[in-house]
């Protein structure tokens, strides 16, 4: 993530880092680049996310960016908000995922509308 803030930040965009006060205390290598917030829970860093955001994009990361990514389109299903939600496929990493979301909803456990709030588009 820290390429992405830095060529964002470069290019003359505002970066907000919201990060897990935990993590931002521990010795944990980063580097900051813009302003950042510190919370103490996750629900509090994606309320913040939600609070600082025109849209999300999540690149290849672990648990915790999927975490999020299922928080903010269950929010998107409650109409707590309307915002764009993307995943960079990069490589096709999240084609698996994408898949068990066409497998949910072909077993009519979520709707068709809900597999399509992810919009995918894959990196060269």
């Amino acid at each position: 993530m820290a390429c992405v803030s830095i060529a964002a930040y470069v290019g003359g965009s505002q970066v907000v880092g919201i990060i897990l006060t935990a993590i931002a205390e521990g010795n944990f290598a980063r580097k900051k680049v813009g302003e950042e917030l510190r919370v103490p829970t996750m629900q509090d860093k994606i309320w913040k996310m939600l609070d600082n955001s025109d849209a999300f994009i999540s690149l290849p990361d672990g648990i915790g960016t999927l975490e999020e990514n299922f928080q903010i389109v269950s929010w998107t299903q409650l109409s707590i908000h309307h915002k764009p939600i993307g995943l960079l496929n990069v490589h096709g990493f999240f084609n698996k995922l994408l898949s068990f979301l066409y497998q949910v909803g072909e077993e009519n456990l979520i709707s068709l509308s809900a597999r399509q709030i992810f919009i995918s588009a894959s990196a060269p």
